[in-house]
């Protein structure tokens, strides 16, 4: 069995297409054919059904499929910790992140302190960070609570309170802060981000607890964009405390307020479970801890003060 056959197998096993896979890898199909056709004969037992040039993979090549995945998995692993060894200084990182509010804070801090450090970040779901992060095709992810799969393994950074954003104008902003309860918003005009974000989740979940279905007039993908329509008075929002920094970087026309229950979203980092962490993946979740530790202790002193 060659390395290269486990290669060619996992890209046709996932296309299910040998001359979409030919054209992928830059290969011939008849040379891809005839690499498929020498590991099926190394194994014994043919791993596809074939339906002219279309594939299917049968039971033997369901079994066999994940354990050539974690073998090619496993050697990329030890190719990257021997490069990192040898050439510690031209390590750089590839990142996954859901959570964009703080990411280019990060990522100034990670460039100042680590200039030599290359990266390349994609914007993401959470489910699509969790494939990425459990084919090797990302090192490190960004993200919030729930985390799905159980291959993958994570470090909570911070626990973000969820503020309720309320107009000046708007009565319930004569409030003191924690007499707010979440069920006088029943009826209100809310601005929030779409469902499917998990902030988004917390708050209709919280909603219905209170015993209400929240009505929304705005939605966005961007929470970050949200703070204008609120500052415009168009109706109260829902922001986590990392996306609008600190309560003086905020705008004087929006009150900040905890809910009653608080509602909270745990920030995390992820990675792949055996997962080889290069020096500089060590040096990223480092900054991340640091601005996540520092953000907590200016949430705290905004508490204090408020």
């Amino acid at each position: 069995m060659e390395l290269l056959q486990l290669q060619y197998f996992v890209r046709v096993a996932h296309l299910e297409h040998m001359t979409e896979a030919a054209q992928s890898l830059y290969v011939t199909q008849s040379s891809l054919s005839r690499t498929i056709r020498r590991l099926e004969e190394s194994v014994g037992v043919p791993l596809f059904d074939r339906i002219g040039k279309k594939l299917k993979l049968n039971a033997y090549g369901q079994a066999f499929l994940p354990r050539a995945e974690k073998a090619l998995f496993e050697l990329e692993q030890g190719r990257q910790k021997l490069l990192d060894m040898r050439h510690p200084e031209q390590s750089s990182i590839r990142l996954a992140v859901t959570n964009a509010s703080t990411l280019p804070q990060i990522l100034q801090t990670f460039r100042e302190q680590y200039p030599h450090i290359p990266f390349h970040v994609q914007m993401c779901a959470t489910d699509e960070m969790e494939s990425l992060l459990e084919k090797g095709d990302v090192d490190i992810g960004l993200a919030s609570l729930p985390i799905h799969r159980d291959t993958l393994e994570y470090e909570i950074v911070l626990n973000d309170p969820i503020l309720i954003a309320i107009p000046n104008t708007h009565h319930l902003a004569q409030k003191r802060v924690n007499e707010l309860s979440l069920n006088e918003l029943a009826g209100e005009s809310l601005i929030g981000v779409k469902r499917g974000y998990h902030t988004r989740d917390l708050v209709d979940q919280a909603c219905t607890k209170a015993g209400f279905v929240p009505t929304y007039i705005l939605e966005g993908n961007e929470p970050a964009r949200l703070g204008a329509f609120i500052e415009a008075g168009i109706g109260i929002g829902f922001l986590p405390a990392t996306g609008i920094q600190t309560a003086d970087d905020f705008s004087s026309k929006v009150r900040l307020m905890p809910s009653q229950p608080p509602l909270m979203r745990q920030i995390v980092l992820v990675w792949r479970q055996e997962t080889y962490i290069s020096q500089a993946a060590q040096e990223f979740r480092r900054v991340v801890r640091g601005h996540f530790a520092k953000s907590a202790e200016n949430q705290k002193n905004y508490e204090n003060n408020s």
